[in-house]
């Protein structure tokens, strides 16, 4: 079977490469809007699964991966900031405070049309930071694609004293380690 990455996140596939598996990508282009009274666990999983289902129409035969991410403070849903202010808005939020990080992961089988579905949290402790530094980082590394306005991966390191989960990749988008069981579950060892 051939393995979708349904997403248009550069991240999330550059994630999947450490695998050194074949795999195609497709943008599911869905509209991520929360509903009404939605929490970020249900909000999460529930784009994943729609991801992967919208993928998985267009590719028959195959397992199609659909992640989602967002970044919460004391369970308000931060969305990707799109420009400098929002960005600065959202780090100065998260100065000093822990950022909790909610990642959705579906692997759909398109054949059988069954589904694994997991919500992984990850929480990441800033470390206080001045306004110089939040304008600082925003110019330097520009995250207006992310949730939360930083990248993990990048020079948002420096902006934490501490992170706390299972899967350091679970930061970055896609947890690797739930789904390389996932993948185990559909027969597909990535070590063989």
């Amino acid at each position: 079977m051939q393995i979708i990455l349904g997403s248009s996140s550069p991240f999330r596939r550059k994630l999947l490469e450490k695998f050194k598996i074949d795999f195609k990508f497709a943008s599911p282009d869905i509209d991520e809007t929360a509903y009404a009274g939605e929490d970020a666990s249900n909000l999460v999983s529930r784009l994943s699964l729609a991801k992967a289902q919208k993928i998985g129409k267009a590719y028959e035969n195959s397992l199609i991966i659909g992640s989602d991410q967002v970044a919460t403070i004391a369970g308000k849903i931060l969305g990707k900031s799109h420009n400098f202010s929002n960005a600065f808005a959202q780090l100065k939020e998260s100065s000093g405070k822990v950022v909790k990080f909610y990642t959705g992961l579906c692997l759909l089988n398109s054949k059988t049309q069954k589904y694994q579905l997991e919500v992984v949290p990850f929480k990441v402790h800033f470390r206080k930071l001045t306004d110089q530094e939040i304008k600082g980082y925003i110019k330097r590394e520009q995250p207006f694609n992310c949730a939360g306005s930083f990248q993990a991966e990048g020079l948002g390191v420096a902006l934490f004293t501490r992170l706390e989960g299972d899967d350091p990749s679970t930061l970055v988008g896609l947890p690797l380690m739930r789904l390389n069981h996932m993948l185990q579950k559909e027969g597909i060892n990535i070590l063989i």
